[in-house]
């Protein structure tokens, strides 16, 4: 038995401190550890086994200190209202009050893009976050394409969705059933080269379904060096996670 009272398990979260703490089994891991996940806002302590959890749980328990100072040096939430500047693909998006339904309004060579609606407080964070997956999914599907034609796949069905874990996902086409790739439409607030690589990456998985050295040459081959890209994400994603919180 646990000392917080039942058997723990791979997945569980416990409040440390008012803190979320994720547990998690690693079968490779040497022994009992601790990692900020930026991403989830959440700390990870993981366990090399099930059997070891409770000795996981314990130690988060103790480096509760710990814990509060990396969630303290997360970015803090931003809300979305009329009056402030977001990025687009790296351009700046005016956000607005109307009295007409959500709009989008491309930039102009006197003022920025735009997006207005009408409504407050959630009605109008809702409002906004439609447009964006929008005009995310509008450029996503066409550097998809873009992608496609280059790597010679066949063009696979584009969603966009809000998952925490990842900023996109492929799945090979089957039989009857093409392939489809979904990405979060969070990437719009990204730089364009950083959401075009997430783009090129998912499309080479049309290709490799691995992150083999096959895979790597094809998205090399298609945005150069990806490093730069993938730091970022590493670096700011928290701060894309926190539009809207």
């Amino acid at each position: 038995m646990s000392l917080f009272g039942r058997p723990l398990a791979d997945g569980d979260r416990l409040d440390v401190a008012g803190a979320v703490v994720r547990l998690k089994v690693h079968t490779r891991a040497r022994r009992v550890s601790l990692r900020l996940d930026r991403t989830r806002r959440e700390v990870v302590a993981t366990a090399p086994s099930v059997r070891r959890l409770p000795e996981a749980a314990a130690f988060a328990t103790e480096r509760a200190a710990w814990i509060a100072a990396r969630l303290a040096e997360l970015p803090q939430g931003q809300s979305i209202a009329p009056g402030i500047t977001i990025t687009l693909f790296g351009q700046p998006c005016r956000l607005e009050a109307a009295a007409h339904p959500v709009r989008h309004f491309p930039a102009s060579e006197s003022e920025p893009a735009r997006i207005a609606a009408r409504g407050e407080g959630e009605t109008y964070s809702r409002a906004v976050v439609r447009m964006l997956k929008k005009q995310a999914l509008i450029v996503f599907a066409e550097r998809t394409a873009h992608y496609c034609d280059r790597l010679g796949a066949k063009m696979p069905a584009v969603t966009v969705m809000d998952a925490r874990g990842r900023w996109g996902s492929c799945r090979p086409g089957l039989p009857g059933k093409p392939a489809s790739i979904r990405y979060s439409w969070r990437l719009a607030l990204a730089p364009f080269e950083v959401a075009d690589y997430v783009v090129a990456h998912e499309c080479a998985h049309l290709l490799e379904l691995n992150h083999g050295p096959r895979f790597w040459g094809h998205v090399k081959a298609l945005v150069g060096d990806e490093r730069p890209h993938r730091a970022w994400l590493r670096a700011q994603g928290a701060a894309l996670h926190a539009f809207g919180a």
